[in-house]
């Protein structure tokens, strides 16, 4: 971004150490800090100087880190942490009283980590870049046991230090507090001068004190008692954490262990990469994959009994080829306590009301959840099925897998290794006498021509589709060269629906939407009269994400005259939302977004990002009427 040539001279004032520096060192111009200082005091939302330089593009994260790490800051923690955006001056405020009224003597970063004020990481970085000491994380390093006969076991218990490595001229110890000068005149007392000191979490330092205590000088064995032991805990810590997926990933230097979380990737734990080979085949043992073949992508499932949660879980894995090594998915399909209701799958009270009488109730016709991988259609799918399911209903299912067992209805699980494959299933499904056939997926022509042929002979189908929005369903439909006539009367309902990450409770806070973000929206402030957006400050609750918990976003379209009409017409997919949204009274994805926005369930950042923005939303107080939503 251009700025003029000439500004006022800044004013030190209205500036804090770390911008000073980076003038100071050159990273930034007179010139360029004016215009950030411009730029910053027109925005309505709080923005530190350093956030305001990078959104500028005048200065990058890496920059910074080595332009602090090689500039020891003399700035005390706290107005540190809240000039680099990690801390906000209120949280400040309240954390140092905190420690004032306290009767045990804390250091302020104790406060603020032990009050949730922020994360543990993101205080050990601070003050890395504090007191250019480099942050390791102990779990990706060798540690050199012979270094415990110059400093004692015990000594670096008491203390929470780890003696690393030699290098040429000094020894590399990490420590948990840089702060405490009783640390560092204990590894001189032992080192002397050839001491260099590195930050590390408590965590990570105890856990790696721990395993040179049980190991000694003994190397690590991977035996097959412990392959098992390791497996088990990932999958308990798993069902503990309430993964849906776990990441087995080989890099170039470990094994990656990564958990999805309410749909977003979480680091969990690295191992050796020496164990790899171990797990790997371990795991196709419990899958029924093949142990011998290392070259080609696989696929299996496994049952897995949890003494320690009482559970029975059901795992669908997937083993893919890399360069570094099998990566290993393995999807938690049972993680479910129960089945949800089809009226607590999060529809809006008129929305689920035309879903259940004018879809899901209508005995014929072709129903499709769409959306993208991991958007929730199987939870909505068997919730319908679960509505349908009496005993004077006949309901099969072809599915690949089978992944929530329903008492009451027959459900085959697709395996083209003994023939059972999906083309074979359909054949014969139409023969056993269904009154509702759930296909787990239209996936080609044959799919959806048998699920067409199926609705045309009297039978009702439900089924899920991979497209972007409701209208997107039926334009692949035509894709597949289903004929327009046969799409417009048999296709009854189509839903395309998103989760999004619930707002953590124990940290919302309300947020103003700034003019960005108005202007990504395509709304004005006057569409949004009454509402109360909310944003997660991060706590221990959520895991300091902001996030809890996931929330459903739903469109509904119901086949009308009008609807049917604009698709025998073959219309482009823009008249048919048009013509949808006028007569139908369909709500797209983005309009119930921002109704449950509005009511502080999800944040706008994930409305931005999450949902299709197709045309210019409808005001608030319009949708939530069209809804039937209270405030």
């Amino acid at each position: 971004m251009e700025t003029s040539a000439k500004s006022a001279p800044v004013s030190s004032q209205e500036i804090g150490m770390i911008t000073k520096l980076l003038l100071k060192e050159g990273i930034i111009s007179e010139q360029q800090l004016a215009y950030a200082i411009r730029v910053r005091s027109k925005l309505t939302t709080s923005k530190t100087m350093v956030d305001s330089l990078i959104d500028l593009g005048y200065l990058s994260h890496e920059v910074l880190q080595e332009t602090l790490r090689n500039n020891r800051v003399s700035i005390r923690l706290g107005d540190f942490l809240v000039e680099l955006g990690y801390l906000r001056e209120m949280d400040l405020k309240q954390a140092l009283g905190i420690q004032a009224e306290s009767n045990v003597k804390q250091r302020l970063g104790e406060v603020l980590v032990d009050r949730g004020f922020i994360e543990d990481r993101k205080l050990l970085e601070a003050l890395s870049y504090q007191m250019g000491y480099p942050l390791i994380e102990l779990t990706f390093v060798s540690i050199d046991r012979t270094l415990l006969s110059i400093i004692p076991l015990t000594v670096c218990q008491e203390l929470d230090i780890v003696p690393v490595r030699r290098e040429e001229s000094f020894v590399l110890l990490a420590l948990s507090d840089p702060l405490d000068q009783k640390i560092h005149d204990c590894a001189r007392k032992f080192l002397g001068d050839r001491v260099q000191f590195a930050i590390a979490s408590k965590e990570s330092i105890r856990t790696t004190l721990n395993a040179l205590e049980r190991s000694a000088t003994q190397p690590l064995i991977s035996d097959e008692s412990t392959i098992i032991g390791i497996i088990n805990t990932l999958l308990d810590d798993a069902i503990l954490e309430g993964a849906s997926d776990i990441h087995i990933e080989p890099m170039k230097d470990r094994l990656r262990v990564r958990f999805r979380l309410d749909g977003v990737m979480h680091h969990h734990k690295d191992f050796p990469k020496e164990i790899a080979p171990q797990l790997s085949t371990r795991i196709k043992v419990m899958a029924q994959a093949d142990i011998a073949e290392k070259r080609r992508h696989q696929d299996g499932r496994m049952l897995f009994k949890s003494n320690l949660h009482g559970v029975d879980l059901d795992l669908r894995v997937s083993i893919f080829i890399t360069i570094y090594g099998e990566k290993i998915v393995m999807r938690l399909l049972n993680n479910k306590t129960s089945l949800l209701d089809i009226k607590e799958i999060g529809m809006a009270p008129r929305m689920l009301e035309h879903f259940i009488y004018e879809a899901v109730e209508v005995p014929t016709g072709v129903m499709i959840i769409t959306g993208p991988t991991g958007s929730g259609k199987t939870c909505t799918l068997y919730s319908c099925v679960n509505y349908l399911n009496d005993v004077n209903t006949s309901i099969i299912t072809a599915e690949d897998p089978v992944e929530i067992v329903i008492e009451g209805i027959s459900q085959c699980s697709i395996n083209s290794k003994i023939g059972v494959t999906f083309e074979e299933t359909l054949r014969h499904i139409v023969r056993q006498d269904p009154d509702v056939i759930v296909l787990g997926e239209i996936r080609d022509h044959f799919s959806a021509e048998t699920a067409i042929q199926a609705a045309l002979t009297g039978h009702k189908v439900l089924t899920t589709f991979h497209t972007e929005d409701s209208i997107g369903g039926l334009i692949r439909l035509m894709n597949m060269e289903i004929e327009a006539f046969l799409i417009s009367s048999t296709v009854v309902c189509v839903v395309a629906q998103r989760l999004l990450r619930r707002i953590c409770p124990d940290c919302a806070e309300p947020y103003f939407p700034t003019p960005l973000d108005l202007s990504r929206l395509n709304v004005s402030a006057n569409d949004l009269v009454g509402a109360e957006f909310k944003l997660g400050r991060g706590c221990k609750a959520c895991r300091f994400s902001g996030y809890r918990g996931r929330v459903g976003v739903f469109e509904l379209l119901v086949m009308n005259e009008m609807v049917k009409n604009a698709i025998l017409d073959k219309k482009s997919s823009y008249d048919i939302r048009k013509i949808s949204i006028e007569t139908s009274g369909m709500v797209t994805l983005l309009e119930d977004g921002l109704v449950k926005g509005a009511r502080g369930e999800i944040s706008i950042k994930e409305i931005i990002t999450d949902l299709p923005r197709l045309g210019k939303p409808r005001s608030l107080a319009e949708l939530r009427r069209i809804l039937g939503v209270m405030k």
